[in-house]
């Protein structure tokens, strides 16, 4: 082919040529301009779950709007801060990220929502005490914005604080595009690996798919006006270490009512789990503390061992809502949650 155009070119004139050759310069400047508007729109676009890499965190919008920001560097371990929920209203904690007014500086590892365990082949992996260990980021696998939702997949290495790496997991976090519904959805799913051995997770309290509410929501405290519910019936100070297919913590903020369910998945080990939910904020499902949430005296009766070369898999849902439980639907949403709907 390049010989018989070469041929057939000697009987064109030079500006012949020469306007051929603009011509396809054009076209491939067209084609080059396209690709990249189309490649764009998803970090410009305002409408739908957009995800950004910033140096130390990606920035999660819902329609042009802050839903929260995922730390992934320079931290014990990524957490979610903050979660902007429905009304446009911060619904967790600010410290020890931000100091701020009429807030408690108790727990610092308590870092607004996070998946963390206290007892992990022995090593605490919950709390910033002397000796604790930390979930560093390895490596993003997918960061995908999009119109209905938005993904990120990440893997991380949990490693003691003498260097010794116990485990590592891939997690997933899912943001859901609510369209005009007054509610935010994340679902959190997190697989757990034994890096050398066995791996036991331990039956304590301290942990572990948990969030920090804001003050305003909480049960108990100088500002706190908030209750707890959980599918059982269950009510307020009564709901800690009790089992349960859902828990929801709603109270006010700036003078609006909401609240964050947490559903947990029935495929879930130890389905329905039971829940490290107290009066000031504190909320967290947490399969393995059986021991110290029914009062046994064999303090391994919770312990859940995962083989080498076998894995365990985690999964939750957060419906961030308006109102009480009973004015978000929150036990209809469970039933949708489960049956695999949004």
């Amino acid at each position: 082919m390049k010989y018989r155009y070469l041929c057939r070119s000697r009987h064109e004139s030079v500006s012949a040529r020469i306007v051929k050759l603009c011509v396809a310069l054009a076209a491939v400047a067209a084609v080059s301009a396209i690709t990249k508007v189309h490649a764009q729109t998803p970090a410009t676009s305002k409408e739908g779950v957009q995800i950004t890499q910033l140096a130390d965190r990606l920035r999660v919008e819902i329609n042009g709007k802050l839903f929260a920001e995922f730390f992934f560097k320079d931290v014990p371990r990524p957490s979610c801060y903050p979660l902007i929920g429905p009304g446009e209203v911060a619904m967790t904690r600010n410290w020890p990220m931000k100091d701020v007014l009429n807030e408690d500086h108790d727990h610092p590892h308590h870092r607004s929502l996070w998946f963390a365990h206290g007892a992990v082949n022995g090593h605490d992996f919950w709390s910033e005490q002397k000796g604790f260990g930390k979930t560093l980021h390895d490596e993003f696998i997918e960061v995908k914005s999009g119109k209905d939702f938005g993904l990120i997949k990440q893997r991380n290495k949990w490693v003691t604080a003498a260097g010794d790496l116990v485990c590592t997991d891939e997690r997933s976090l899912r943001f859901y595009n609510p369209g005009s519904a007054a509610e935010r959805i994340l679902d959190f799913e997190i697989t757990l690996q034994p890096a050398k051995g066995d791996l036991t997770l331990g039956d304590t309290k301290e942990g572990t798919m948990a969030v920090r509410l804001a003050e305003t929501m909480r049960l108990k405290g100088k500002v706190g006006k908030g209750h707890i519910v959980n599918s059982a019936g269950v009510r307020d100070g009564d709901t800690w270490g009790k089992r349960a297919e859902w828990c929801d913590y709603y109270g006010p903020v700036e003078g609006k009512t909401v609240g964050i369910a947490i559903f947990d998945h029935p495929q879930n080990p130890r389905h329905p789990t039971w829940w490290h939910v107290r009066d000031y904020g504190l909320y967290a499902a947490n399969p393995f503390g059986q021991h110290d949430f029914e009062k046994l005296s064999d303090k391994t009766a919770g312990d859940l061992l995962v083989p080498a070369g076998k894995s365990v898999t985690f999964r939750y849902r957060f419906y961030l809502h308006e109102g009480d439980e009973q004015q978000a639907k929150v036990a209809e949403k469970y039933k949708a949650y489960v049956s695999g709907q949004k």
